[in-house]
């Protein structure tokens, strides 16, 4: 024995029991353990199990206690720590500190997310004398696949889809070396032993390219790109598309292969320099675009340098991504422009994961695929974020983000289990399980056959990943959603209970949730603005501005219900919003007299007018709805944008927040902001939204011939000095009973728009108000369903019990706002 574990033995010695628990498995947490001990002369083992990273340790009591200081302060990069919890250890341990084999049990540990390629293996496929030179798959435990290879727990290479590729000698020198950093890196490989990329063509013919000007098949594939071909790419959660983004001629081809009409495509590009000649990039959006998840980053298209207008038409932005795989890395090494890399499928289809379904749906339209023998065992779709109001906020949560798990605030600690099914379109779905909330990677619109099988897929794979099993189950009130039918059948099935939430009810609660509200807090104002959601007797919300906490809501305000005349078809028409709208404040004689010489109302009169006013008289298919994005989609339309159809869902408000001129926004007075006013509504007494004003004003600047951008700023500033202005109405701040609320939620997917956002924040911090708003999750629907589960967990721990004695199956039903 040295001199120093001599003096170590003559010190108080203990022997405990260190469990950590969060997202430590597959992030080279033990190796971190293994250093820290090793450094601290400790004695014991480290081994992943169900609920975590489980340590038992033996040594000085201040030496296990600067071990557990580390631990929370120095943890790996990819790591995050629910909880360390330390107790007195009886047993055996060895002299040294080992890694020892993993054990079944509960999960409760998280799964990791993917994540983007690190520094040091971003180096090495680069670097002509390391061993991974060129190598497609290169990964350690800061980087690489996550849940797009795993199938089960504990996260060991045998629950993945790296399982038939064993080690080679030196992969599983590395593998068993706990100094190294592909210690127990479960997706580790190289040439000798794992996954290899090949360039086929589809069509089984021999691919034929010179190999003293290309370095290998990745190579190729690039320079097939530089020569104007479309690449379908097998990516880390799904195949991808790609076509050199300078090429116009390309990249219209790329549409109509597609069917994507107009929807802008997504970015790559080799580094900052590239994108920084095309986009302005603030510090926030380059750490965003740099950081392990590697999102898509939208970004403000900068001039001269614009890309063709087919890349993202009559958008202001470009949604940028760095390389976040070593095969991406490899395939940009030559490439100086950017690319288009988009999902790997036909328009509004899930992204292709399988190498038959592939050949069979992108080999109908493309003649090259850079393929690999590695299966993805669960689709992940790339993740969008934007800055906005001085954060990074989600827009779509999936790579790099999903699956990791969110903290419930003070009061869920004792939730039961939940899931929560989510929305119709831009699907999550929920888990809640000791006080956390998992919220899945987006899944798309289940009204399509294969979405909805990929969520199906995943709802039944998330409960093995999690050892998760409900108490109860909870969905959005509409009775037509998927969803909400799919959790009907599960709660009769199983006889489990049933919350039905409303829709803009759960949009604020995830807001809470996120923000760390404490479950009894007092209640907020939830301004809640999207396009559509059943309100609590049926009719058609969209508008909502509600007095709310996790478990209850009061409806205090809303917008002016106007007639959605062809129903779902008026979502996707704006033009019959516009005349829904300009009906519902004049007669069609009135705006004859004083526009008819606007090429909108000429463009009004070809319509079938008759028809239209005969379905809204006679409430035929026409609800009406308090809609703020269709709000936004008549606006649109009165500009000239997307008049007749929407080729996708938001697009007429995205191409309306586009053409907003920023000096307009940031010059101009508030009296020349469009005016909208607050009566009351007759039937229900409710304060509402009126836009007759800010018609009668955005008509009149047509008739002048106001640039556009002008008049986008003018209602963008006029609707945010509207939604600031009710909530100091709904405060009751001169009220002799005081004030009602000092918090406001901004929820929905009408604050997806940067300016809108930024704008009714600004006002109401003016008037002291303590305002929460979306980040870790998006504003729109891909949040719903955090917000059902955190109501439904709430209302569970209210009754005090899940299920009633003596209750029949699925007897217990909730419908939230009855």
């Amino acid at each position: 024995m040295t001199a120093l574990r001599a003096r170590q033995a003559a010190d108080r010695h203990e022997s405990v029991q260190i469990r950590v628990r969060g997202r430590v498995q597959g992030v080279g947490f033990r190796p971190t353990v293994w250093r820290f001990a090793q450094e601290a002369l400790l004695d014991g083992e480290g081994l992943n199990d169900g609920e975590g990273v489980l340590i038992r340790v033996r040594g000085p009591r201040d030496d296990i206690a600067r071990l557990v200081e580390r631990l929370r302060g120095e943890p790996p990069p990819l790591a995050a720590i629910e909880a360390i919890e330390v107790a007195p250890f009886v047993g055996w341990l060895g002299e040294g500190f080992r890694i020892i084999a993993s054990t079944t049990g509960e999960a409760r540990t998280e799964i990791s997310p993917d994540a983007g390629i690190c520094a040091a293996c971003a180096a090495e496929v680069l670097d002509p004398f390391a061993r991974r030179y060129r190598y497609p798959f290169t990964n350690c435990t800061h980087c690489g696949p996550r849940l797009t290879i795993v199938k089960g727990v504990p996260y060991d290479r045998a629950s993945t889809t790296m399982a038939p590729f064993p080690f080679c000698a030196d992969c599983a020198a590395e593998y068993a070396d706990p100094a190294d950093r592909r210690f127990h890196a479960e997706p580790i490989a190289c040439h000798a032993c794992g996954p290899k990329a090949r360039l086929i063509r589809f069509d089984g013919r021999a691919v034929s390219y010179e190999q003293h000007s290309m370095l290998d098949d990745v190579d190729a594939a690039m320079s097939l790109m530089q020569k104007g071909e479309i690449v379908a790419i097998k990516a880390l959660g799904g195949y991808q598309l790609a076509c050199d983004a300078t090429r116009a001629d390309a990249v219209d081809r790329l549409r109509q292969l597609k069917r994507r009409e107009r929807k802008p495509f997504a970015l790559m590009a080799r580094d900052m320099d590239v994108i920084r000649k095309h986009c302005a990039v603030s510090p926030g959006e380059e750490q965003a675009l740099r950081s392990a998840a590697a999102p898509i980053v939208l970004l403000a298209a900068s001039a001269p340098l614009r890309l063709p207008e087919s890349v993202a038409p009559g958008m202001a932005t470009y949604g940028f991504m760095l390389p976040s795989t070593p095969l991406h890395v490899l395939l940009f090494r030559r490439m100086t422009r950017p690319v288009v890399m988009t999902s790997g499928n036909l328009s509004e289809e899930p992204q292709v994961t399988d190498d038959a379904e592939a050949a069979s749906k992108l080999g109908a339209i493309l003649s090259f695929a850079l393929i690999h023998d590695r299966e993805i065992a669960n689709r992940v779709d790339d993740s969008v974020v934007r800055l906005a109001a001085g954060k990074v906020r989600m827009l779509r949560r999936a790579r790099g983000y999903a699956p990791a798990s969110i903290r419930l605030p003070r009061g869920f600690e004792s939730a039961p289990q939940i899931l929560a099914f989510g929305p119709q379109m831009k699907a999550t779905f929920c888990i809640v399980k000791d006080g956390r909330a998992v919220l899945s990677q987006h899944q798309g619109d289940l009204e399509d056959a294969a979405t909805f099988d990929d969520y199906s897929k995943n709802l039944s794979l998330f409960p093995d990943l999690f050892d998760h099993r409900p108490d109860a189950l909870a969905c959005d009130r509409h009775p037509e959603y998927v969803s909400s039918k799919l959790a009907r059948q599960r709660a009769h099935s199983q006889a489990l209970p049933l919350f039905e939430v409303q829709h803009h009810h759960a949009h604020i609660a995830a807001c809470l949730a996120e923000n760390d509200r404490p479950l009894d807090a007092p209640a907020v104002l939830g301004i809640a603005l999207d396009g559509l959601g059943l309100g609590a007797a049926g009719e058609i919300w969209g508008g909502e501005f509600m007095l709310a906490d996790y478990r209850d809501f009061d409806r205090l305000g809303t917008f002016k219900p106007v007639a959605m005349p062809g129903g779902a078809q008026a979502s996707r028409e704006p033009w019959r919003n516009l005349y829904a709208h300009l009906m519902a404040e004049t007669s069609w004689a009135q705006l004859a007299m004083n526009f008819s010489e606007l090429e909108v109302f000429q463009l009004l009169a070809g319509k079938p007018r008759a028809t239209l006013d005969a379905m809204i008289k006679g409430g035929v298919n026409s609800a009406p709805a308090s809609s703020c994005g269709r709000l936004f989609d008549a606006v649109a339309a009165a500009l000239g944008m997307c008049f007749e159809r929407q080729a996708y869902e938001g697009e007429a408000a995205m191409r309306l927040e586009a053409i907003v001129c920023p000096k307009a926004m940031a010059v101009e007075c508030d009296e020349l902001a469009y005016p909208l006013t607050i009566p009351n509504l007759k039937d229900s007494g409710l304060p509402y939204i009126e836009p007759l004003a800010m018609w009668n004003a955005l008509l009149g600047d047509l008739i002048l011939q106001t640039p556009a951008g002008v008049m986008a700023a003018r209602f963008h500033k006029g609707l945010a000095k509207t939604l600031a202005a009710m909530t100091l109405k709904l405060s009751r701040r001169d009220d002799e009973a005081g004030a009602r609320f000092d918090t406001v939620v901004l929820s929905g997917g009408c604050f997806q728009n940067r300016i809108l956002l930024e704008e009714t924040l600004r006002r109401l911090e003016e008037m002291d108000f303590k305002v929460l708003t979306h980040a870790e999750v998006p504003a729109g629907d891909g949040g719903v369903a955090l917000g059902q589960a955190a109501i439904a967990a709430a209302h569970s721990m209210v009754a005090g019990k899940i299920r009633p004695e003596g209750g029949s199956p699925c007897a217990s039903v909730f419908r939230d706002g009855s």
